[in-house]
């Protein structure tokens, strides 16, 4: 994982064992999502306090790009009932996945960075993408001209072909929560197996490039984007994954 030619907290670039273990093949979407609001009466995703990310002068802009993604009376958008569920925190992700692993009886859970990246890398080694080192935009769903962000959002699961895992939208459509907390040296100083990252920090992590992602560095495998932990928006949602030894 990592990359020496990419950013600092990319570096070095080591190789990492992960454990086996199971990933959903798409983000997590609106109507899985909604069966956990309705059995959980947990609160659907809505426009709260703005996170830190949002500031005074982008907040007319934020809340016009998050009104399409909002839940009106607690009920999703019908249209959008296979596009991957957003507006969703850290927070949100971890509630689903506990509700979830008391559903089927396993212990479900973010995936950690060294997780993600592999999964993200499929069978490809040291690609930049999870298709290879070229940017293809039959891949993914991103932004190549900003100007037409306004025109544009998320599509449904499984629009683009999978990686070679058979896992979709490793890169593009949404940003996806991992678990762990972002430290800048954690490849420097981190473990070599089953890394968790650190324990505590300021700042979470997303992986994977989005649907407004125009700056197609961020759409590499090895890309860490760095954000507060109570951030969320119109263009991030999260993956599950579970082990079959139950590590938690």
């Amino acid at each position: 994982m990592g990359s020496d030619q990419g950013a600092d907290d990319e570096r070095p670039s080591h190789a990492v064992h992960v454990d086996a273990f199971y990933a959903s093949i798409h983000a997590i979407t609106v109507e899985q999502y909604a069966e956990f609001t309705r059995e959980a009466g947990y609160g659907a995703p809505a426009i709260r306090d703005l996170p830190m990310v949002v500031t005074p002068a982008h907040e007319s802009a934020f809340r016009e790009l998050a009104a399409p993604h909002v839940w009106r009376g607690g009920d999703p958008p019908r249209e959008r009932a296979r596009h991957p569920v957003t507006l969703i925190t850290h927070a949100d992700a971890t509630a689903y996945c506990r509700w979830l692993s008391g559903r089927i009886g396993r212990l479900v859970r973010l995936p950690t960075e060294a997780e993600w990246e592999r999964a993200a890398r499929g069978g490809r080694d040291g690609a930049r993408y999870p298709w290879g080192d070229d940017v293809d935009a039959s891949r993914a769903n991103f932004l190549p001209d900003p100007a037409l962000k306004r025109h544009r959002g998320t599509r449904p699961v499984g629009c683009y072909p999978p990686n070679e895992l058979q896992l979709y939208d490793m890169a593009g459509n949404v940003w996806q929560w991992v678990a762990d907390w972002y430290r800048a040296d954690a490849y420097r100083t981190g473990e070599n197996r089953n890394p968790r990252g650190p324990g505590s920090g300021t700042l979470r992590l997303v992986r994977g490039g989005s649907w407004v992602t125009h700056d197609v560095d961020q759409l590499r495998c090895a890309h860490r984007h760095k954000v507060p932990p109570d951030t969320y928006a119109y263009s991030i949602g999260f993956r599950v994954v579970y082990s079959d030894d139950g590590t938690s």
